[in-house]
């Protein structure tokens, strides 16, 4: 498998699929976005992002349970895989190493 690269919303999204673990899935992904980073998000557009994750292996889903507070629909459980983590620990990395090169950020030196 070649390198995978991600857009910036799929990043949140897989980042959040792993922050909610058990309770990933779309509605739930959409407040997270919300309520942590204060940004709007269509649920569609994260429907659509977790089903390009499931393809490129970084997540896998099975259906949930069927609830009364869902009027008896199922709910579609995303979860982070071995890869995915992967990716994001490769992601913060880099991350991590283009910060320490910003100038204004190295304190004491």
């Amino acid at each position: 498998m070649g390198k995978t690269y991600l857009g910036e919303f799929e990043e949140l999204v897989l980042t959040m699929v792993g922050i909610l673990g058990e309770e990933a899935y779309g509605n739930a992904i959409v407040e997270e976005i919300k309520q942590r980073l204060d940004r709007k998000v269509n649920l569609s557009a994260v429907h659509v992002t977790l089903y390009r994750l499931e393809d490129k292996g970084l997540v896998t889903s099975d259906m949930g349970g069927a609830t009364a507070t869902r009027g008896g629909r199922r709910k579609r459980i995303f979860k982070i895989s071995n890869a995915g983590l992967s990716l994001l620990r490769d992601l913060k990395q880099q991350r991590m190493q283009l910060w320490e090169l910003l100038p204004q950020l190295k304190f004491g030196v």
